[in-house]
């Protein structure tokens, strides 16, 4: 399947920065999908204004499809669906017509422009499956009427936010949990999944009709001056993530302030119960730093032996016997190596080409001639359970190439390559 940057570049006239609009379009618009019931597919005209191309589709999590099969990269010629040409030219939601049947499945199709800076670059259509309408409860109406508010956002140019980056894999999504306040910050609904989170965090009353800022400043642990920034910012007055750890309980807010005619009517507030996701990466950063600590006692424990074996070869007379001691010493210092290195590193990987390094240059300070050591290419990143080897490998290799290929007295290099 081409990508969307392939198929705008290839079949459009938008610019590079119009493409990143899109983009960024694209990375929030599973919230408007999910808040819709409904699939979104965006059309872009042809560079030639003949045709449309289908760049991005989204599937929502709350309802069923609408499309089987996917429809990125599909063109159609202009006139044969009214709503986008007129969605297009006139730069308005379109909503009329009757639903359309898709292999037995009743279909309502609208058109809702994409507007940047003034221009309209394409239309992206929601195609909601009718197939198992029923009376709405109130949870479905919040959803519904937060889709329209957010819909004219994207009519109008005011969403996505150009200034706010999301991480839609991390950020809280609608079904995490979901709060609706009025343009003074009182809730108007929470989903049950939303008063889970805030009766974590120790509240015991219900959330409809308080304000959502001041509730949360007050659950949250007291911060000074700070606290009336956090009312301001949980009462969703500006696009923003953040997280409160409060009571037993971590959770996670995305605040999105609803301008749908340009002024401000409210915000939706998404939240996410993180408690035990936090957890478990505290867990993480515990077993990380004794990982850590662990190889650095053992590296200061064979440094210790290592020296230890280096007195004792000094006090023997034997040749064979001091030469085996010192051939310990530095099979040891090369491990020493190892776990020095993993004990700066966060995971059980390391980058050998310092360890050879290090390897090369013990081995040459204890040549009996002046001979230098040099690596030429890279080891790269390896294992933990490679490494080890691997230096002792090349402390044998090293030593036995100075043995035999060196005299006492002599000069000259040692590559690894």
């Amino acid at each position: 399947m081409p990508s969307m940057n392939e198929l705008v570049r290839q079949h459009t006239a938008l610019d590079d920065s119009d493409l990143e609009w899109l983009h960024l379009l694209v990375s929030e618009w599973q919230l408007l999908s999910d808040l819709s019931f409904a699939d979104l597919v965006l059309w872009v005209p042809t560079r030639d204004g003949t045709r449309y191309v289908s760049v991005a589709q989204m599937r929502p999590n709350t309802g069923p499809t609408s499309y089987q099969d996917d429809m990125v990269g599909h063109l159609v010629p202009r006139g044969r669906r009214p709503m986008l040409d007129a969605a297009l030219d006139e730069g308005r939601i379109v909503r009329e017509g009757d639903p359309e049947w898709r292999e037995e499945v009743p279909v309502r199709v609208e058109s809702i422009p994409v507007r940047r800076q003034g221009r309209v670059l394409g239309v992206i259509a929601r195609n909601t499956n009718l197939l198992t309408v029923r009376t709405p409860s109130r949870l479905e109406l919040t959803y519904l009427q937060s889709a329209s508010d957010l819909a004219q956002m994207i009519a109008a140019g005011a969403f996505p936010f150009e200034n706010q980056q999301v991480d839609m894999d991390a950020s809280p999504r609608v079904g995490d949990g979901l709060i609706r306040v009025d343009g003074d910050g009182i809730v108007q609904y929470a989903s049950p999944n939303a008063l889970s989170a805030y009766h974590r965090m120790g509240l015991a009353a219900d959330l409809v009709g308080h304000h959502l800022g001041r509730t949360t400043a007050e659950l949250a642990p007291s911060r000074g001056p700070v606290d009336e920034a956090l009312a301001k910012v949980a009462s969703g007055w500006a696009p923003r993530e953040f997280e409160i750890e409060a009571h037993d309980g971590v959770i996670q807010f995305r605040a999105i302030p609803l301008k749908p005619k340009g002024t401000r009517i409210g915000s939706l507030v998404l939240l996410r119960d993180v408690t035990e996701l936090r957890r478990r990466e505290r867990e993480l950063i515990t077993k990380d730093a004794t990982i850590r600590e662990i190889h650095h006692r053992v590296k200061n424990n064979l440094q210790t032996v290592a020296a230890l074996l280096r007195l004792q070869a000094r006090r023997i007379e034997s040749d064979r016997g001091r030469e085996a001691l010192e051939e310990a010493v530095r099979r040891v210092g090369s491990i020493a190596i190892v776990h020095e290195t993993l004990s700066q590193n966060l995971d059980e990987r390391v980058e050998f080409d310092e360890i050879a390094d290090r390897v090369l240059a013990m081995v040459a300070e204890i040549s009996p001639g002046k001979v230098t050591g040099r690596r030429t290419g890279r080891f790269g990143i390896l294992d933990a359970e490679v490494a080890t080897p691997l230096s002792m490998v090349l402390t044998e290799v090293l030593q036995n190439a100075l043995e035999h290929g060196f005299r006492d007295g002599d000069t000259g290099t040692v590559e690894v390559s």
